[in-house]
């Protein structure tokens, strides 16, 4: 079973590398992917469909190591790969000290607490950054226009509700997370672009 687990990683690791690329834009580059190996269009993949579209990608491995990988994802052995468990795989994790800043930054936007953000929540702690945006500042995007903007950057790339959870924000952030590679640096960043007090402060 050990032996199992580690080649499942080890196959994981090469999708997720492939999927990722090198920039911020990897999480929306998964969701791409979602799409791609999902050829019937059902949101859920397949085995035939994994088998077929990793292909497609000049991805080729042994029918056992596909169903070790297939059997990775389908967490909870439907027979079919939802988008959540794609997204849970292959984002890269985040350490402690990450996603203890990044969920610092999403409940601070998440004004009434009912687990997602939404333009609501943003016109009372967002609205000042919206209106630095050149968009806005041009008057080619309205304060909503642009809150909205940034909702759907961080909403589930090709199907967006104009809610963000903390999923999917934390997906987007996996994917900021992985082309830093300091962690002082990364905390300094979520600090500063969404106001939150320095560390250690006692502030919330």
């Amino acid at each position: 079973m050990a032996e199992t687990s580690t080649v499942a990683e080890d196959l994981l690791e090469v999708i997720r590398k492939e999927c990722l690329g090198v920039n911020c834009g990897g999480i929306k580059r998964l969701g791409a992917v979602f799409r791609h190996l999902d050829l019937d269009y059902s949101k859920r993949i397949t085995f035939e469909e994994l088998r077929d579209g990793l292909h497609k990608f000049g991805i080729h491995m042994s029918q056992e190591y596909l169903r070790i990988l297939f059997n990775a994802f389908d967490k909870d052995s439907s027979g079919g790969i939802d988008f959540c468990e794609f997204m849970n795989e292959l984002r890269p994790p985040l350490s402690p000290s990450r996603l203890e800043v990044t969920d610092e930054a999403f409940h601070s936007l998440d004004v009434n607490g009912n687990g997602y953000i939404e333009i609501e929540d943003l016109k009372v702690v967002y609205a000042a950054n919206a209106r630095r945006h050149p968009k806005y500042l041009s008057g080619e995007w309205t304060e909503d226009e642009t809150l909205q903007n940034f909702l759907d950057s961080i909403d589930t790339p090709g199907s967006p509700d104009g809610k963000v959870t903390r999923d999917e924000w934390i997906n987007y952030y996996s994917g900021v997370s992985a082309t830093i590679e300091d962690d002082c640096y990364f905390d300094l960043l979520m600090r500063a672009c969404y106001n939150l007090p320095p560390k250690g402060s006692g502030k919330f």
